[in-house]
């Protein structure tokens, strides 16, 4: 594939396919025939413990929690509380969002969602450390860029199903760098990928890594159970390793680790427009 080529990638918004909502009815304990009578007890526990202030109890939205956790009401409805406490105690990264600021760490490929998928159907976030320009974004920029991504990624049914992974490429990355990562900095991405967020983490994928790295790995160790740690895979500059992980072709590894994506996004503004959709009832 050629850097020219454009590639757009769009919102999967229509309803997942019958193959996906097996696989969710074996992985997830989705059960159609019981669906929204599940939804409507997640809502009734909602309103009944008063544990936040919900701003949306739409059967799509409550969806969404329930997948994450397995069609489990309990710990649905401990997301459900987690993510609206996250988003009350961190008002500078959901409110007043410039979009536009999402879309230049795009183009300065620091946070970047490729046009296409990795084997399973999965969406693909890549975090290129070292382009990270601490002049040019600040640490809020970065987490508004990953809080808005990550809802408009969780507008597809196929990602609430199916989950994500994350790509951490840490090639040139500074110590200056690497100290903006201080322990309240890896609580808050540890909320947002583990604890705070309604869409499940596949896997996390660390490429290029040098020792700088072990400096911010030190700092996460805390805050990772034996789920997470198994989770989290490191290949260093062996990109035919990770490919085996993530099921994409060598070429297209090549593209991710390189040099493009989000450059290709040209319907990027739509991505914006949907999650302000996403934000009414």
């Amino acid at each position: 594939m050629s850097l020219d080529d454009e590639v757009v990638s769009e919102l999967d918004l229509g309803e997942p396919p019958q193959e996906l909502l097996e696989w969710a009815k074996e992985n997830l304990n989705e059960n159609p025939d019981t669906r929204y009578q599940v939804i409507s007890d997640l809502r009734d526990m909602i309103y009944a413990r008063g544990e936040c202030t919900p701003h949306r109890t739409d059967d799509a939205f409550l969806l969404r929690f329930l997948r994450a956790r397995f069609f489990v009401i309990e710990r649905a409805h401990r997301l459900f509380v987690n993510y609206h406490d996250f988003k009350e105690n961190n008002p500078q990264f959901v409110e007043n969002v410039d979009l536009s600021t999402l879309k230049k760490l795009g183009e300065d490929h620091v946070i970047t969602v490729p046009p296409y998928r990795e084997g399973s159907g999965r969406r693909i976030m890549q975090y290129r450390m070292g382009l990270w320009d601490l002049e040019k974004y600040t640490i809020d920029e970065m987490f508004q860029a990953t809080i808005a991504t990550l809802e408009m990624a969780v507008l597809e049914q196929r990602a609430q199903i199916l989950g994500g992974i994350c790509i951490f490429d840490f090639s040139g990355l500074s110590m200056q760098q690497a100290w903006q990562m201080t322990p309240s900095v890896a609580h808050k991405i540890f909320q947002i990928m583990v604890t705070s967020f309604p869409i499940k983490i596949h896997a996390i994928h660390i490429v290029n890594q040098s020792y700088i790295f072990e400096v911010i790995f030190n700092i996460f160790k805390p805050f990772l159970n034996e789920a997470m740690k198994e989770r989290i895979f490191f290949h260093g500059e062996d990109m035919e390793i990770m490919v085996e992980y993530i099921q994409i072709t060598v070429a297209t590894a090549g593209l991710l680790v390189v040099e493009t994506t989000i450059k290709s996004l040209k319907n990027y503004d739509h991505w914006g427009i949907e999650i302000r959709k996403g934000k009414k009832k």
